[in-house]
Formats: structure tokens, C-alpha cells, sequence
């Protein structure tokens, strides 16, 4: 559906997207949201809120910024939701959406288009699926989750490919690798050619921290929930192979452009002796 207007859903002004997380719903929502009732998530203080697509439009955009020659990241001002942010990567073989917004907005889409449109989105964990349908529809392509989070899609679409499994091999390297953790399907993604040495896009199912001198995974972050020392090693196990040097998150300051794979790697032996002794 690449046509001149943007497909959002039939009934724009259903309250069906959660104001805390900002997931979408497919009809009206329900009354309380699954997502944060969830323990890695919460309902904040005030109580369970829905907007639309409509509201969101009357006060938001889509603000890109350029980290590299063939990376950029999108994120929602002023902030809502979570205030994650998505990565757009070009490659010779098409383009991947890694991660996705609770909002789209035209003058996005134009210059997604203008890069080559997408190939593909691929979301690293429940808490970024939010708007993936309409982006998916909006720009006809697949969305790549892992088989693990199926329940956790509450808009579902015939665009999205469930895989499971260790990786998702894509094209031009690419892999989406499954390191489970923070989510059972959690995911990151692999891209050999990005950046000086490889690059791992992580959303935040590895928390980079404000010093980028450490990286964090966890069972829940604003819970502050751990995850077991099998877990831990796990991920350690899932990631160490790979040929990387830059690490990008889910939020703005989470750039570690060089020393990535040192990083990682300090911080999770931190972990293990911690939980031995």
C-alpha cells in the first residue's frame, strides 16, 4: 500500500492505543491494557489512559536525527509512551525499520520513501510493537517477531512473520539474533557492515547505561526485576561471537560508537562474579 495517503486504521478516533506503553489495539481497548499489567511494565499512578491515532496527530511528530552515513533514528516529540525510539538502516539489498513508533505522520513516511521505503521491521520485544501494523501496511512489508512473544501481539496482521529459532538470517548479513531475557522472544539485530566494525541494535532488551561504560539486562527494568545467572549467560553466549564495535538502545543517549563488544563483554563477567560470590 504505497499510495499518496497514509492507511491508518478504518476508525481513527478509537481510544485503542495505550497512553503508557503505546500499544495499539486492533478494535476499541479493553479496559485495562495486558502490556502494563505485566510485570515488566506498570499503570502508572493516575490510571490506565487510551488516545487515538486522531488525538496524537493534533500535538505530535516524528523527529529524525543521523547517527551514521546509513543509520537514522526517529523518535516521538514531544515524548510519548515509553519514548523509545526506532532505527531506520539502509542497505544495498533494502531497508530495515529496527524497532517501531506508537505514531507515523506523512512527512515520515515521504522521507522513509525517499531512502528506498522498507524491506522489512523488525521489533525486539513486545513493548515496541505499538503502531507495527499500520507501518507494516503503510509500507508492505513484512515485520520479523520471534514465535516466543506471539501472545503479546494484541493488533495482529498478516504481514508479520513469526520465526524461531536462534536467528533470522535477512540479506546483506543481517541477522536478527534471539537472546530471550527481558521477554522470552526477546531480540537484537546484527549488522556486520554498519559502522566501523559492526553494529547490534538492541532496543532495550540490553539497557546501555547514561556512562555507556555499562550494559544492564534485566527481567524488568522499571520493576527492577533481575534475571537469573542462566539467563545472564545465555545472552553472554548469544552475543560474544559476534564481530561488533558500536551498540545503539532504545533511547537517545544510548550511542556506544566505538568499544561496544569490550563494554558488553566487562559487564556481563561483572555479573557472573557477582552472582558467585
Amino acid at each position: 500500500m504505497q499510495g499518496d495517503t497514509l492507511p491508518l486504521i478504518s476508525h481513527p478516533e478509537f481510544k485503542n492505543i495505550c497512553h503508557t506503553c503505546g500499544t495499539r489495539y486492533a478494535q476499541q481497548a479493553p479496559e485495562n491494557c495486558p502490556v502494563c499489567d505485566d510485570q515488566r511494565q506498570y499503570v502508572p499512578a493516575s490510571g490506565q489512559k487510551w488516545t487515538s491515532c486522531d488525538e496524537l496527530s493534533k500535538t505530535k511528530s516524528i523527529r529524525l536525527g543521523k547517527l551514521l552515513p546509513d543509520v537514522y533514528d526517529l523518535r516521538i516529540s514531544p515524548a510519548f509512551g515509553i519514548a523509545q525510539r526506532a532505527h531506520l538502516i539502509l542497505l544495498p539489498g533494502g531497508n530495515i525499520l529496527w524497532d517501531c513508533l506508537p505514531y507515523l505522520d506523512e512527512a515520515t513516511v515521504a522521507f522513509i520513501r525517499s531512502k528506498g521505503g522498507l524491506k522489512a521491521i523488525a521489533i525486539s520485544h513486545p513493548h515496541y510493537y505499538s503502531l507495527m501494523a499500520v507501518w507494516a501496511d503503510t509500507f508492505d512489508c513484512p515485520v520479523y517477531l520471534h514465535q516466543a512473544d506471539k501472545e503479546w501481539v494484541m493488533d495482529k496482521s498478516e504481514r508479520i512473520v513469526f520465526f524461531e529459532g536462534h536467528k533470522q538470517v535477512l540479506w546483506d548479513g543481517v541477522e536478527i539474533i534471539h537472546t530471550g531475557g527481558h521477554f522470552a522472544g526477546s531480540t537484537v539485530l546484527h549488522v556486520p557492515q554498519t559502522g566501523d566494525n559492526g553494529s547490534l541494535f538492541v532496543g532495550d532488551s540490553l539497557q546501555i547505561a547514561q556512562s555507556r561504560q555499562f550494559i544492564s539486562v534485566m527481567y524488568s527494568y522499571p520493576n527492577q526485576i533481575p534475571l537469573p545467572l542462566m539467563e545472564i549467560l545465555h545472552i553472554s553466549g548469544q552475543i560474544s561471537p559476534l564481530k561488533l564495535n558500536s551498540m545503539y538502545g532504545a533511547f537517545e543517549w544510548q550511542n556506544i560508537p566505538t568499544g561496544a563488544k569490550e563494554i558488553f563483554e566487562r559487564s556481563m563477567k561483572r555479573y557472573e562474579e557477582i552472582y558467585r560470590h
